[in-house]
């Protein structure tokens, strides 16, 4: 329950968050999202202290509404600065942070843990975010036309290449389109089943290290970074050869972002379980989860990037929807582990990997068959405003009895003006 209380409040925020970005810019948006966890973090040894289980549990809530707004507003900071032809990159340059801080986090947590206790983490990594915020908040600006520094070559490169697809003024946003669109429900299953994996790995690999594997809470941290850190080092190259491809013309961006999703999933899929079947072979078990955990870096370029493509003007939103769903399998997954291995022993275990199996192969399926890597014709605002006006001129009429009048480039230009 603890665990999973962190995503009640994650998943309540999400679409609030690319909201808030797409309106007030995405840097105070995700520079405060992250300052309260981090506040919340250091707050964490009292709580416990203080009223125990039920407190910690509330907290982890109360967290979790704050990190809710990171991946909108990241993603509505990517789409202001990363042109299409470096979309991959830096796309999971930015979004690979997250296990870059994964490595960090369970390699120190042991560490800190064995030398000065459990509190001490929560006091160092707090810190570490108040720095940030501190940071950040100096540095970051919400698009290149805000930034004070950034010379009169980079902007003109940046509007130039983007300036096709990503509006400095758009209108509300297109709900119905939204709802409607394949390719974005596809990106949404693909979450859910990256999320299950994950979230599986990163929040109950160290119980399975502790419990199966009998590994000390050292060596566990220091283990279950491992396979972030190979995550990251192939999400990184894997990014640049995703650009490559896409900007050589040697494989469309569409089945881009399919292929290297496909190798994320189904790598980790079959790593996955080929570890439950390893026994209590501790290295060649750590050694098929770090490869499981590699081939899943190739996500990163592939569906993690994904919202970029489909809309730039309102990607803060559609991220939202994508990891919000997708987040409830954070909520699920710890009940699901708890349930199935109450004895904490490898049998129980292999069940959980067969589910995260079937999570990855299923969505997979899905995402191979309805994902595009094409801007979504609702990003762009004529789109928007032509289709409004048609609508409300049919209201109340009879389409039988009435001709419609075609609306001029002129009309559509004042609109887009007001």
């Amino acid at each position: 329950m603890i665990l999973s209380s962190f995503y009640w409040g994650y998943v309540l925020t999400q679409v609030p968050g690319g909201l808030l970005a797409e309106k007030f810019g995405g840097k105070h948006t995700l520079g405060l999202g992250i300052l309260s966890t981090a506040i919340f973090t250091l707050l964490t040894p009292i709580a416990v202290a203080r009223g125990g289980p039920t407190a910690l549990i509330v907290l982890r809530i109360l967290m979790g509404l704050g990190e809710g707004t990171t991946f909108p507003s990241m993603n509505h900071l990517v789409a202001q600065w990363a042109p299409p032809s470096e979309r991959s990159k830096i796309g999971s340059l930015v979004f690979a942070g997250t296990v870059a801080g994964t490595v960090t986090g369970n390699a120190l947590s042991g560490i800190l843990i064995h030398s000065y206790g459990w509190t001490s983490v929560f006091y160092f990594f707090g810190s570490l975010g108040v720095i940030w915020f501190t940071v950040f908040s100096l540095v970051c600006y919400s698009s290149p036309y805000e930034h004070p520094f950034i010379s009169a070559k980079e902007k003109k490169y940046l509007t130039d290449s983007m300036s096709v697809h990503t509006h400095r003024n758009i209108p509300p946003t297109p709900w119905k389109h939204i709802f409607k669109s394949i390719p974005l429900w596809a990106l949404t299953v693909a979450f859910v089943g990256q999320d299950w994996g994950t979230f599986t790995l990163t929040s109950d690999l160290p119980k399975y290290m502790h419990s199966v594997l009998k590994f000390s809470v050292k060596a566990n941290g220091i283990l279950s970074a491992l396979p972030s850190l190979f995550m990251w080092l192939v999400s990184m190259l894997s990014s640049w050869i995703a650009d490559w491809m896409i900007n050589r013309d040697f494989m469309s961006r569409t089945n881009v972002r399919r292929m290297f999703t496909t190798v994320g999933f189904m790598g980790a899929a079959i790593f996955i379980i080929s570890a439950s079947y390893a026994g209590c072979n501790r290295t060649l078990v750590v050694i098929l989860f770090v490869i499981a955990m590699a081939t899943n870096g190739t996500v990163y370029p592939g569906m993690k990037v994904n919202a970029l493509d489909l809309s730039p003007n309102y990607s803060g939103t559609i991220l939202a929807l994508a990891n919000g769903i997708g987040a409830l399998s954070g909520i699920a997954t710890p009940y699901v582990v708890g349930v199935l291995t109450p004895d904490q022993t490898a049998e129980e275990w292999r069940i959980v990997f067969w589910i995260v199996f079937v999570f990855y192969a299923i969505t997979n399926l899905i995402y191979l068959l309805y994902a595009s890597g094409d801007v979504q014709k609702w990003n762009d605002p004529d789109f928007l405003i032509k289709s409004k006006l048609d609508q409300e001129s049919n209201k109340g009429c009879n389409n039988a009895n009435n001709k419609q009048t075609p609306i001029s480039n002129y009309q559509l230009r004042r609109l887009s003006v007001h």
